[in-house]
């Protein structure tokens, strides 16, 4: 299967954790999986129930677990248990939202050394990469940290971003920094634009919901329409795709709870590419 259609098959999808989500997670195909957010408002219990009504379906689970949420050693060890007795094999550790720590945690590498010294047996740990810089931390230290973090975690996840160029480079550039990890891509999945942009510009990825918005090209023409479907984001990272050394695992859907709407978007793409005399990805 060329490369892009194995992005896209393998799907990966974050949700937030609010009531009646997991309705619509069944309609998810088996094997998916799923990042389940930990909200700052809600804190990590909700984050981690949410775990518990998903069990029993064929989904690999992957709560997030906000570093600036953990109170102490103790508490991750309650958290680490708890996800221990049901099963779970992953976890995706954020610094999480909250202005100030609510306990010992100030960062996720804080957090992820302290996982270290636990017996927890997670295959798969992910960690959070900003393609378009951190508003708060300047490059060099950026990519120092995911170099600190690397023998502490197994994959990456990139922010948001809407231009392929700008992600392509940072991916060479992370990669002649020494960061290894295998890079799962963060796309916007099926969304209104202007909730989009909105959205976008309160993350922190003001600079290429910007981009997005003057252009007339590229990603001008997608968000022409007023949901946005990232076609030719997906497109436009093809050669990314293709190049091994770039150790591009697949996309990781931000579907902001349009969990339908996503999966029709990804079950079409893939029709899409299967066709017979569709570009060769």
């Amino acid at each position: 299967m060329p490369a892009l259609q194995t992005c896209i098959e393998r799907l990966y999808l974050e949700v937030f954790p609010v009531r009646g989500i997991e309705q619509q997670l069944l309609a998810m195909p088996d094997g998916a999986y799923i990042g389940i957010t930990c909200s700052p408002k809600q804190g990590l219990d909700v984050t981690l129930d949410l775990v518990e009504k998903l069990q029993g379906h064929e989904f690999h689970l992957v709560p997030h677990v906000a570093a600036r949420q953990v109170h102490n050693r103790a508490h991750l060890r309650e958290i680490v248990q708890r996800l221990q007795d049901r099963g779970v094999d992953s976890m995706f550790v954020p610094g999480g939202d909250v202005p100030e720590p609510l306990g010992d945690f100030d960062s996720s590498l804080a957090l992820l050394r302290e996982l270290a010294e636990i017996d927890h047996g997670f295959q798969h740990i992910g960690v959070a990469a900003h393609p378009e810089g951190h508003p708060a931390i300047d490059d060099d230290t950026l990519y120092q940290c995911l170099r600190d973090k690397q023998a502490l975690s197994t994959y990456l996840v990139t922010q948001m971003c809407f231009d392929p160029q700008v992600l392509s480079a940072w991916l060479r550039e992370m990669r002649d920094q020494g960061i290894t990890l295998p890079a799962w891509i963060g796309l916007p999945g099926v969304m209104n634009r202007m909730k989009l942009f909105s959205t976008s510009l309160r993350i922190g990825v003001g600079e290429s919901a910007r981009f997005a918005r003057k252009q007339s090209s590229l990603a001008g023409k997608l968000l022409r329409s007023s949901n946005y479907q990232p076609d030719d984001l997906v497109h436009g990272l093809a050669p990314a795709i293709r190049d091994q050394q770039l150790d591009i695992d697949g996309f990781y859907l931000f579907s902001f709870n349009q969990v339908k709407d996503t999966i029709a978007w990804r079950d079409d793409m893939l029709r899409s590419l299967a066709r017979p005399g569709a570009a060769a990805c």
